[in-house]
């Protein structure tokens, strides 16, 4: 393969994966509330001051749920294609991917919970 048009189809990935990142937010509820949940996380942890690991963890949790939630909406595009009409089991690939989603802001709101409830000094 040409060296010219390895590179091509690696952009060509990247303007891709772009596109999905606008499709997510195009047509997606969802996808907003994780992002104001990412914006009162990243001004809570401006505002308490947290260490460059917190960062990290932080980071990595409200990437996942975005990623998920990414995940999720991909599950149900798919799923209408296939199964345009009503199929019990369609449904229930919708709901285990939305459940998935779910558990991941429950165990985010977790994190954050261990990461800024010390740093409130409330106990």
């Amino acid at each position: 393969m040409k060296k010219s048009g390895f590179i091509h189809k690696r952009v060509l990935s990247f303007k891709y994966a772009f596109q999905g990142v606008l499709t997510l937010f195009a047509t997606q509820i969802h996808a907003w509330i994780h992002l104001l949940a990412v914006v009162v996380v990243v001004s809570a942890g401006l505002i308490l001051g947290c260490t460059p690991t917190e960062w990290a963890i932080l980071v990595l949790t409200f990437g996942a749920v975005l990623s998920a939630e990414a995940m999720n909406s991909a599950i149900e595009f798919l799923t209408d294609l296939v199964s345009p009409e009503y199929h019990e089991l369609a449904g229930k690939a919708k709901d285990v991917a939305a459940a998935a989603v779910l558990i991941l802001a429950i165990a985010s709101i977790g994190v954050a919970c261990f990461i800024f409830i010390p740093k409130l000094n409330v106990f």
